[in-house]
């Protein structure tokens, strides 16, 4: 067994791994913090640590993940990310659990589908006597930057190529100096089970750099926020009366400018986040269980004259580029924060599979010992037999570990949804059939090792970066993971409240952690949610 001498001489940066797509932002701020980058001719497949691209990754790619590894996106949450799904989900989400929690999002028509209904909508607008005509916005349902936009209020000037998404143009929105502007909120999932989400105290207020003007609505610097239109624009480098050169402030920025006005800044930002956590919860029964992943999405929230939050869609992969100076101060910081609340290990730097016996451990951890590379678990080692010790489960979770971590067996296999043999033969799934049917051990390992900074990780003072100490997977969720969450505490099992600018807006309370935990009961959830707002 190697001593904590030998895991301090051997001890390793962490590695990460970028799909040329990626912002370069990303790439300066993992070197900034000591980590080093994947080399084909010098890593194994499996020797790294962060694998982060703007597409998602394949299901092969979740099932095979160790645990000293993590993927920037979980599957299916393009759900949400594309403007004609969100409408669906809210809508849904709407018509289950009433209009009073859901409408924070503009009417919304699915085009082509939704045709007649729209035309329905339109034909009983400018038919009721003194009513003003709405004004409607159109979008295509899977670009983004503002392309293909369109704006209208009479139905000659409705024109599209292509699948798109018609909602009520939001016509009375909050106004800075006669601007225009919305809010990019990040907001980080570290978990579907049990939802966990956290949002960035910093972000950008971004602005239109022409006035707000209903008289032209083709006038794309007054109406649309994105930052890819308004560079281009003629008072884009311009000093804007009260605004400033550019188009865009930070959050801090923002909060002094309300509080010097005289707003509750805190019930507007309380309003958000039950936007955020509402929209999520749309999704999160839909997502498949999957471990150490995290997923970032780009809020964009629109606020009314009458200080009401809209949500006005949810970013996939939000942008991370670096155009000016206040991209730089919000979005690099960002950057080291999402790497904090990775929480990262020691034992995450070593990358190997040795189980409890060697340098790589996690106590109390149930699990079957994931294969390196070109290496499958074999029916006599003992390291294999061994760490089923101090775990509970059915032969057929046995073979669900295996799929989920990319193991296998070499002679056993067990087939998914056949029963098994009540009296089967002396093989390695006899005897964890065996050892499954006798009592739980009353102590359980301890080995812990000491604090240590890892190279590159800069875990803040509350984080603890010894080998933890995780709940059993079972109580988090009902599946078997052979990979411990690493978003909660060593302390009370917990995700952690506060990580950087990070912080945690759900679970709110134990009510709604327990109802997260196995199949989510979302309508427990609504009902606390209901008393959060009351409050």
């Amino acid at each position: 067994m190697a001593s904590d001498h030998d895991a301090e001489d051997t001890l390793k940066p962490l590695v990460f791994r970028l799909h040329d797509s990626v912002p370069k932002a990303v790439r300066e701020v993992l070197l900034e913090r000591g980590w080093s980058e994947f080399d084909e001719q010098e890593h194994d497949e499996a020797d790294w640590n962060l694998h982060w691209q703007n597409s998602p990754f394949r299901m092969t790619d979740h099932r095979s993940i160790k645990p000293w590894q993590r993927l920037n996106h979980y599957p299916e949450t393009s759900r949400i990310t594309r403007k004609d799904y969100l409408a669906r989900h809210l809508k849904r989400m709407k018509g289950i659990y009433g209009p009073s929690l859901y409408e924070f999002s503009p009417v919304a028509f699915i085009m082509p589908n939704d045709y007649v209904q729209f035309i329905a909508e339109y034909t009983k607008e400018r038919q009721a006597p003194g009513r003003k005509p709405s004004y409607w916005i159109c979008k295509p349902v899977d670009l983004s930057r503002g392309r293909g936009i369109l704006i209208f209020q009479d139905l000659k000037d409705f024109v599209y190529d292509c699948m798109v998404i018609v909602q009520k143009y939001i016509s009375n929105p909050l106004l800075i100096s006669g601007y225009k502007w919305d809010l990019r909120l990040y907001v980080c999932v570290t978990s579907f089970c049990p939802l966990t989400i956290y949002t960035y105290e910093e972000g950008l207020v971004r602005f239109a750099t022409e006035k707000f003007d209903l008289g032209s609505l083709d006038n794309v610097y007054a109406h649309l926020t994105n930052t890819s239109i308004n560079k281009f624009g003629a008072s884009y480098k311009k000093n804007k009366e009260g605004i400033g050169r550019g188009c865009k402030w930070t959050f801090s920025k923002f909060r002094s400018y309300l509080r010097s006005h005289e707003v509750d800044d805190l019930l507007l930002w309380r309003k958000i986040n039950n936007i955020v956590m509402l929209t999520l919860l749309a999704i999160t029964p839909s997502v498949p269980l999957t471990s150490n992943c995290f997923e970032l999405f780009g809020f964009d929230i629109l606020i009314d004259e009458k200080f009401k939050p809209w949500l006005l869609e949810v970013n996939y992969s939000p942008a991370l580029h670096l155009h000016c100076s206040i991209d730089t101060r919000v979005k690099k910081r960002l950057l080291h924060d999402i790497i904090e609340l990775l929480n990262y290990k020691q034992t995450d730097t070593f990358r190997e599979n040795k189980g409890a016996s060697t340098k790589y451990s996690y106590a109390n951890r149930a699990h079957i010992p994931l294969t390196t590379q070109g290496e499958n678990a074999t029916d006599d080692s003992p390291d294999f037999l061994a760490s089923r010790q101090e775990s509970e489960c059915t032969a057929t979770e046995v073979h669900s570990l295996l799929e989920i971590s990319g193991g296998s067996f070499k002679k056993e296999a067990i087939p998914m949804g056949k029963t098994v043999s009540i009296q089967p033969r002396k093989t390695v799934t006899s005897q964890l059939r065996e050892r499954m049917n006798k009592p739980k051990l009353s102590s359980q390992s301890k080995a812990a090792s000491k604090s240590r900074q890892l190279p590159g990780a800069r875990h803040p003072p509350h984080m603890s970066v010894q080998v933890t100490h995780w709940l059993p997977t079972t109580e988090l969720c009902n599946y078997k993971l052979t990979i411990p969450p690493y978003f909660v505490s060593a302390k009370d099992k917990k995700p952690f409240p506060r990580v950087g600018g990070f912080v945690l807006i759900f679970p709110f309370n134990d009510v709604v952690l327990e109802a997260s935990r196995n199949r989510i009961d979302i309508k427990s959830i609504i009902q606390e949610i209901h008393k959060l707002m009351n409050k």
